[in-house]
């Protein structure tokens, strides 16, 4: 038994809360895990689900600290494949981006007590190569930062610098977790660093710029690359399958726009494999009136599904990052596409 089953709550418990407000991490907790993914999104619906319950806003995609009501899943319209879907094509989770989100803001901080000598704070920093080194007594007394340029400053007016004298004391760039990140920014540019504190005063990590910039790689990197392949492959399908392919969907799709589609809606349009054998005979037609003999169908719509998949993970702001085989996938996919434009 994995531990999210070990915590999952029982119906009752889950039924106490209806009506009644929650956090998301609080949410999280009960199921005895504080991420969303692959694995704890669909378990923790399909308890919501059993029974008969929902949030609003979703758990999925908003804020750890967003304080959601739970309600009864009848109060929603929206269908399985939307919920499955979250995020409709075009758009991003409306979630905060805090400080404790960067991975370096929790991974430590490296420190010289104000007992030692510069000398031991200017070794560990050529060591490291850190362009400063905070001055901390125990795990929260923040005595000063010492950097490159206040030494500098030191030397420049003729004097011989200790650790003490060379420390930068006042209008330090303190942050802590729960802080919204992208209003720190400024002070991190001017600053060049951010160090953060967990809620309890104890200091967690340092940002710098080089992190922030590592961060939004790993971000946004597979945020383009699924918003460029949805670009290509709405014009890859929508001239020959815009109007009647797409009304052969449902109900909600009778006016056969192109645009309402949602990425699982790409598959089932071409799918072989599927149980309905009136969509199955669609799909062979739409495949064919696509007209790409070189392309084999059965490839093209198991990686198409392993991109939705993907793409799904992304939507969901799953804490892990893509594996370098999933973001490959997306490359070779979205170049795929750009041959068949």
């Amino acid at each position: 038994m994995s531990m999210v089953d070990a915590h999952r709550p029982t119906h009752e418990e889950l039924l106490a809360f209806k009506g009644k407000t929650l956090r998301t991490s609080d949410l999280l907790a009960m199921f005895g895990t504080r991420v969303r993914n692959h694995q704890t999104v669909p378990m923790i619906q399909e308890a919501l689900h059993e029974v008969g319950l929902d949030t609003r806003p979703s758990f999925t995609t908003c804020g750890l600290s967003t304080e959601m009501l739970v309600v009864a899943k009848s109060l929603f319209t929206a269908t399985e494949d939307e919920a499955e879907e979250e995020v409709l094509p075009g758009t991003l989770p409306q979630q905060s981006f805090k400080i404790g989100d960067v991975p370096s803001a929790r991974s430590g901080v490296e420190s010289v007590n104000s007992s030692d000598l510069l000398s031991t704070a200017t070794h560990r920093m050529r060591q490291k190569n850190f362009s400063q080194l905070p001055v901390i007594d125990g795990l929260a007394d923040l005595k000063g930062v010492i950097t490159w340029d206040s030494i500098a400053a030191r030397y420049e007016r003729g004097e011989v610098p200790t650790l003490a004298s060379a420390m930068v004391r006042d209008d330090l760039p303190l942050a802590e977790v729960h802080h919204e990140l992208f209003t720190r920014l400024p002070e991190l540019q001017r600053c060049g660093y951010l160090l953060v504190r967990e809620n309890n005063g104890t200091f967690a990590g340092i940002i710098t710029g080089a992190d922030i910039t590592a961060r939004f790689h790993t971000l946004a990197q597979p945020f383009f690359l699924v918003g460029e392949i949805e670009f290509r492959i709405r014009r890859c399908l929508a001239p020959k399958l815009a109007g009647d392919p797409v009304r052969a969907l449902g109900r909600r799709y009778q006016s056969g726009d192109f645009a309402q589609l949602m990425f699982g809606d790409y598959v089932k349009l071409l799918a072989t494999d599927q149980q309905d054998a009136r969509l199955a005979q669609l799909a062979d037609t739409n495949w064919a009136s696509l007209g790409w003999t070189g392309v084999d169908r059965a490839q093209f719509v198991a990686q198409l599904d392993r991109v939705r998949t993907i793409r799904n993970k992304i939507a969901h702001f799953d804490e892990q990052p893509l594996t370098e085989q999933q973001t490959n996938e997306l490359y070779q996919f979205s170049g795929l596409l750009k041959q068949l434009l």
